[in-house]
């Protein structure tokens, strides 16, 4: 791989995340460790990026207008994504009805759920054909499809969660914030993820690491509106009371 295909490849990994580490890096790009060190800071250099102990952070700013696709995000942060889809599995308990929202992270749960007893709703058609063929009772939204996300979105999909009325419900989001609570690019699935969240007695948003203290376009929940399942929070997010490390 050329050193400009590398940078390619660095930028929109750490870009995407808004954070990676050089471990990370090296494992996407399957190069070696001082080879990840001297790009980064070449880029760093260029003002790329910010070369910071163990990794790089983006320099993109903390606003993000536009979505990455599945196929990009699922490569991304996968050990954290897991124990928080470990976690949030174990949640679920006998005859609970459930919205699991279409992302990378919330399609971490599926294989923890042990409750068969429960019945799913999703916006997300690989979501819910993976639920079927493992043998739950899965319905899906109407709608629109957005092939970027592989999510149901619309007016249509809005229109017919107002007819349910969730026990739990499991969100994605782009970013996390205590001003701006959870946000995420895009106005057609905002909506459709502020719609479920309505319809939820108790919503969880389920992040890594790397979504804290960055802004999506448009707000869908206030920071309280949900408890935070994540890895690992940031210092400033420790002491609150919605806010739950795995």
């Amino acid at each position: 791989m050329l050193a400009e295909e590398r940078f390619v490849r660095i930028l929109s990994v750490v870009d995407s995340a808004g954070t990676a580490t050089i471990a990370e890096l090296m494992e996407q790009l399957n190069v070696s460790e001082s080879t990840i060190k001297r790009d980064l800071s070449l880029l760093d250099k260029d003002g790329l990026l910010k070369r910071v102990r163990g990794g790089a952070t983006s320099l993109k700013g903390s606003l993000f207008t536009h979505d990455d696709s599945v196929s990009n995000r699922m490569e991304l942060n996968v050990d954290a994504k897991q124990k928080v889809g470990a976690y949030a599995a174990s949640l679920i308990t006998d005859n609970d009805f459930v919205y699991i929202d279409a992302g990378t992270t919330t399609a971490r749960m599926l294989p923890y759920l042990a409750n068969r007893s429960s019945i799913y709703v999703t916006n997300s058609l690989p979501l819910a054909m993976q639920l079927s063929a493992n043998g739950f009772r899965v319905s899906i939204l109407g709608g629109e499809f957005k092939n970027l996300t592989e999510a149901i979105v619309g007016e249509e999909a809005i229109e017919s969660l107002l007819k349910y009325n969730f026990t739990k419900g499991f969100f994605g989001a782009n970013g996390v914030s205590l001003d701006k609570g959870f946000t995420t690019p895009e106005l057609k699935e905002a909506m459709v993820k502020r719609a479920a969240m309505r319809q939820c007695r108790t919503s969880y948003v389920l992040c890594d690491k790397s979504k804290f203290d960055n802004i999506a376009s448009i707000t869908f929940g206030t920071f309280e509106s949900a408890t935070v399942i994540t890895d690992h929070a940031p210092k400033k997010y420790k002491d609150k009371k919605n806010v739950m490390e795995v």
